[in-house]
Parts: C-alpha cells; sequence; structure tokens
C-alpha cells in the first residue's frame, strides 16, 4: 500500500470529526519523513512550500517543507486542526486578539520532530524553522482551510487570503479577499472631528 492509500484509508471515514478524532487518525498515519520526500520541494521565497496530500469535504492533509522564512501569524478560518512535526524543529509563538486589534504574541514554544500540537478554530499562530533546513510538518485540519486571515504586524492591518495564498501577505492582488485596518492593542479609538456651528 503506497502512503497515499494509507492516508485515504485513515482519513476518508472522518465525519464531522472531534479534535481527538483528527489527532487519532494523524497519529495512526504513523508517517515517516522517507515518505514524504517525494512531495517535498526547496523553499527560499516563501516560509515554505506546501503540498495537499488529500482532501474531502470533512478534512485536508497537507505537508510542509519550511525555509529560514517566518509565516505571517495567522488563523485557519473556521478551520481546527492538528500539526505534526515530521523532521527538524519549530518554534510556534501563539496569539491573542480582540476584534479590530492586532493580534499580541502571548509566548512561544519549541516543538520538535514527533511533536503533535493543536490549532484550535479562530486561533492565531506564527511559525518557524528553529535552525537548519530539515523542519517538515503534516498539517491536518477540518474542515478543509477556507478564509484564512493573516496579519501584517507592522502595517496594522489584515487580509483574508484566498486558498491558493499561504501564511504570508500576499503579493497577487487576486490573492487578496478582503483587507482590514487594525488599530494596536489598547489604542483609543479614533475621534470623530467635532461639528463646526
Amino acid at each position: 500500500m503506497t502512503y497515499l492509500e494509507r492516508v485515504k484509508l485513515h482519513l476518508q471515514p472522518l465525519a464531522s470529526p472531534s479534535p481527538q478524532d483528527m489527532r487519532r487518525a494523524l497519529i495512526s498515519l504513523n508517517t515517516k519523513l522517507e515518505e514524504l520526500l517525494p512531495f517535498l520541494h526547496s523553499t527560499d521565497k516563501k516560509p515554505y512550500y506546501r503540498r495537499l496530500l488529500f482532501q474531502n469535504e470533512e478534512v485536508e492533509l497537507l505537508v510542509m517543507n519550511w525555509s529560514q522564512l517566518s509565516c505571517s501569524p495567522h488563523d485557519h478560518g473556521d478551520s481546527q486542526g492538528w500539526i505534526q512535526v515530521i523532521s527538524g524543529s519549530t518554534i510556534n509563538t501563539i496569539y491573542s486578539c480582540k476584534h479590530g486589534e492586532l493580534p499580541e504574541a502571548l509566548f512561544s514554544r519549541k516543538e520538535q520532530n514527533g511533536s503533535i500540537f493543536y490549532a484550535p478554530k479562530a486561533g492565531i499562530h506564527r511559525m518557524k524553522a528553529n535552525g537548519g533546513h530539515d523542519l517538515v510538518t503534516l498539517h491536518l485540519y477540518s474542515p478543509p482551510i477556507q478564509n484564512m486571515k493573516v496579519y501584517d504586524l507592522k502595517a496594522c492591518a489584515a487580509c483574508i487570503v484566498s486558498d491558493e495564498c499561504g501564511a504570508w501577505w500576499p503579493e497577487e492582488q487576486h490573492q487578496k479577499i478582503k483587507e482590514m485596518k487594525l488599530k494596536k492593542p489598547g489604542a483609543q479609538p479614533l475621534e470623530k472631528p467635532k461639528q463646526k456651528r
């Protein structure tokens, strides 16, 4: 049985999976780096190269291999998921965000080869390789990601991106579904100018 056949066997039966169902399914794949090598491509211009390995209406499975660039803080739209480190290590930074404000970093954690960590619905995080060029991660999301929001902390902005865009600020206009201006955390709202009498 090929790796992709095994993936289909384990993921096709998932229906409205709970976080625990998804975690069990990801672990049951027993994925080895050697099985993913045919799907990896190097990239230095983006934070990662990604390849869709499986998708139906319930779940999607992606493999990503990382450059030394950090992805932007982002959520996963209306999806939740699990991320498994297959090779290397990553620094995963978790953010909090109030409506209309930029996200603020809460903490960072090093996740190493074999780690599996949860990405909750509406959760915001940023990942980057922790040295070396060998970070490979496997991502299982439910439902398949749509309307991912990416944040630009320097420009005080957020953008809902198209499915073809990754977790970085889109370079092409057609990748921007909706762009929003945000305020810095704790900043006072802009006052309306007083009307002249």
